[in-house]
């Protein structure tokens, strides 16, 4: 098998159905169908013949999708089964063999797999945790190459929750202009900012930018698998020829769903009612963090659904997520999945209370082992 295995998803799809308590949820709790539709909406569900759908999806959801960016239109867009197959999908569309990937790092690691499997040369450069995790752009610039073909952002970051400043964004652009690379943006936690204000996308600051998007994370339904790629419109016709490969189509009820999650007075109830949950939740994980003075350190997110954290324990944080999963029925991420021991992930995008009773049953376990 050429393709590496994909470590975080492989992890969290063994032992996320098995524990008492989930932290690793990288979104937001769920919404139910009987939430988020109303009486007619559910109705016309339930009378929705369950044909195929227009493969590179239906024309009002890529409108609805289109009118969430600039200078876009619906045949910029191409509706994927969420946006891990909108990165597989880019990825074989924009990417030849020895090609180089310069890739944001940490980062969900999807695409630097893929990378490795189509034998392209992925190169990372770094958030800095010193500088509150902003990038640098000195190691950008070092590592672009006449070989680079594409820049790789996750923004907000996938596990830091950090926000590209606009200064950033720019800087990232020209690095990619003097190379002729294309920026491919996973931009699948806008709309999940702290402060309420929706990050700018990369879509229009340059001709090569390409975007994902989806409904799993800042929407909260990773249910319905939706996502979607943004770009030049002769570019998202050839992912449509990959996508004929991949999926073919998402499904057609899914369809109808994000339509109306996507309608633009329910988006913004849905992505106001989960920045409220995310701004809350913060506050209350990081009581429980500070209570424990220097032991564990991090840096609050501006957007995401989940903390990056550091901790300082004689411990592997593969062996620190196992005990106290297989000891304790709590699951968190190592940061061992991002390359980056003493470190793990937990999502503060679930409900309150499932959040805090998890954090005391790993209290208990600290107790117990280190004597905290």
């Amino acid at each position: 098998m050429n393709i590496p295995i994909f470590e975080l998803e492989r992890v969290q799809s063994l032992f996320e159905n098995t524990v008492d308590f989930n932290l690793t949820e990288s979104g937001f709790h769920p919404y139910t169908l009987s939430e988020l539709l109303d009486a007619d909406q559910l109705n016309e569900l339930t009378n929705t013949v369950l044909g195929y759908g227009q493969t590179n999806g239906s024309i009002p959801l890529r409108k609805r999708i289109s009118d969430m960016y600039n200078d876009v239109d619906e045949e910029n867009v191409l509706v994927t089964n969420g946006s891990s197959e909108a990165n597989f999908v880019a990825c074989h569309t924009l990417l030849e063999k020895g090609d180089e990937v310069v890739m944001m790092i940490p980062n969900y690691m999807q695409i630097w797999g893929i990378a490795k499997e189509m034998g392209c040369i992925p190169k990372a450069f770094h958030l800095k945790e010193e500088n509150e995790w902003a990038p640098d752009l000195e190691e950008l610039r070092s590592l672009v190459s006449p070989k680079t073909k594409m820049i790789a952002i996750c923004n907000p970051n996938n596990p830091t929750g950090y926000t590209l400043t606009s200064q950033e964004i720019k800087e990232i652009v020209e690095i990619a202009k003097s190379v002729d690379a294309w920026v491919y943006s996973d931009e699948v936690y806008r709309g999940g900012e702290l402060n309420g204000q929706t990050i700018e996308s990369f879509i229009g600051m340059y001709d090569k930018v390409m975007v994902n998007g989806g409904l799993s994370k800042a929407y909260a339904l990773p249910g319905i698998r939706i996502g979607w790629l943004v770009g030049p419109k002769e570019v998202v016709s050839d992912t449509w020829a990959y996508h004929d490969y991949t999926s073919i189509t998402a499904g057609i009820m899914s369809h109808f769903i994000a339509e109306i999650a996507l309608h633009p007075e329910k988006r913004q109830e849905i992505l106001n009612r989960n920045r409220t949950m995310l701004n809350e939740n913060l506050e209350e994980v990081k009581k429980w963090l500070d209570q424990y003075g220097d032991l564990f350190h991090y840096i609050p997110p501006k957007g995401g659904g989940m903390l990056f954290i550091r901790y300082d324990l004689d411990i592997n944080s593969t062996e620190l997520a196992e005990w106290l999963r297989t000891e304790k029925s709590v699951f968190i991420v190592a940061g061992d999945c991002y390359g980056m021991d003493k470190y793990f992930r937990i999502g503060i995008g679930e409900r309150k209370d499932y959040i805090l009773e998890g954090l005391e049953r790993i209290k208990g376990a600290l107790k117990e082992r280190f004597d905290l």
